[in-house]
């Protein structure tokens, strides 16, 4: 070999690199399929799932950190909706403007509240979630100021949903923790 063929190579990427890779893109996978998952399960109201994928994310962002969180999260609803059919559609836009804002609010809060419990980090992405979608909804689509009516009852679900979602995380971590010793 040459010694311009040699400058030339790309380096290899290290063991713990493409580990963390595999780890990341395994959680994307998951997650993908818990979204779709949900897609087809019948819904308590308008605008609401579970969250089930969002356990995922809060994983992905105790052991991985904010910017795998962020780009989990997304690409979540982006292969999700691919998988679905839903993808530009208007499903597609609230989906992954609500997954925008709570992803945001959820880093924010990860970052700047100190000692803040993936429970609490949940609690406040489920409801950017659902505040985020009314907005959506009505300043794109329905356009009437009746349809918040629907949002308390929605904001409640979305507490004890926030609440369990980021109970299971919780414990899926910790569970982590302790078989990766």
């Amino acid at each position: 070999m040459t010694t311009s063929q040699e400058s030339t190579q790309i380096p290899r990427p290290s063991l713990v690199s493409l580990e963390k890779k595999a780890y990341w893109l395994g959680l994307l996978l998951l997650a993908s399929g818990l979204h779709v998952f949900e897609a087809v399960m019948p819904s308590f109201g308008p605008w609401f799932k579970l969250g089930l994928a969002n356990i995922i994310t809060l994983i992905a962002l105790q052991s991985m950190g904010t910017k795998a969180a962020a780009s989990l999260a997304i690409g979540r609803v982006v292969i999700g909706a691919f998988f679905i059919g839903t993808m530009f559609t208007p499903t597609f836009i609230i989906s992954l403007t609500a997954t925008l804002a709570s992803t945001s609010v959820m880093l924010i809060s990860w970052r700047f509240i100190p000692r803040i419990s993936l429970i609490g980090v949940s609690l406040m992405g489920a409801l950017a979630h659902m505040c985020s979608q009314f907005v959506v909804v009505e300043q794109l689509f329905i356009q009437q100021i009746a349809l918040y009516y629907l949002l308390p009852p929605l904001l409640v679900l979305s507490c004890a949903t926030g609440w369990l979602n980021g109970a299971l995380a919780t414990y899926i971590t910790a569970q982590l923790t302790i078989r990766s010793r």
